[in-house]
């Protein structure tokens, strides 16, 4: 299956998880508010609220991150991008009364932002060979650099998943947090932090360009 064919199935998925399960964190996969809540509070750590920021969300869902970061009082402009219409349409309905949330599926009517956040989009690869969705989670980080201009964050499942205590699933992505973060500090900073201190089965780059 081609990374192409294999994205038209991630959209069929996750489309299929919003109908079901409406604009909640199981309606984008999450297990539920708590561990969406703390992954949330991993990738925030990049940015500097001490003055007002611009951040872009890839892959924003339905818009839980502007809830999250509404909740911090900081003060930001939002823009969040997913390749899913109705993710977009959900997330602009239940963000209309706000001038600062703005949702397209098109990135080329968002400005460069300060930061970019990426919440479990190389989680599932379905039928894609290890080594082939390693190449795109790589090709990706590349694009999301370039979309920000003071920093970027991510996660994805970890290699040291527990055996014993939870089987790792075939359709499933669990990167190697060595690796990224080595492709990381060659390709994109010297300031870069690995997280993965927070009790969950996987881990956080942050990526900072200005330090």
């Amino acid at each position: 299956m081609s990374i192409d064919e294999t994205q038209k199935k991630l959209n069929e998925y996750f489309s299929e998880k919003l109908e079901e399960f409406g604009a909640t964190p199981k309606g984008v996969d999450y297990n539920g508010t708590e561990s969406q809540a703390s992954r949330f509070d991993q990738l925030v750590k990049v940015i500097n609220p001490s003055q007002p920021f611009s951040v872009i969300d890839y892959g924003s869902g339905y818009g839980a991150m502007f809830d999250f970061l509404k909740t911090k009082g900081w003060r930001f402009e939002y823009y969040g991008i997913d390749l899913i219409e109705k993710m977009v349409i959900a997330g602009r309905e239940a963000h209309k009364d706000y001038s600062n949330a703005h949702f397209t599926t098109d990135e080329r009517e968002v400005p460069i932002a300060d930061y970019l956040l990426a919440g479990a989009i190389f989680n599932i690869k379905l039928d894609e060979s290890y080594e082939s969705w390693q190449e795109f989670v790589c090709e990706t980080l590349l694009h999301m650099n370039s979309l920000c201009s003071k920093g970027f964050s991510f996660n994805m499942l970890t290699q040291y998943s527990d055996a014993d205590r939870m089987a790792q699933r075939p359709d499933l992505f669990y990167g190697d947090p060595l690796f990224f973060f080595d492709f990381c500090k060659r390709n994109f900073s010297r300031n870069v932090a690995l997280l993965h201190d927070y009790g969950l089965y996987d881990f956080t780059i942050l990526v900072r360009k200005n330090v």
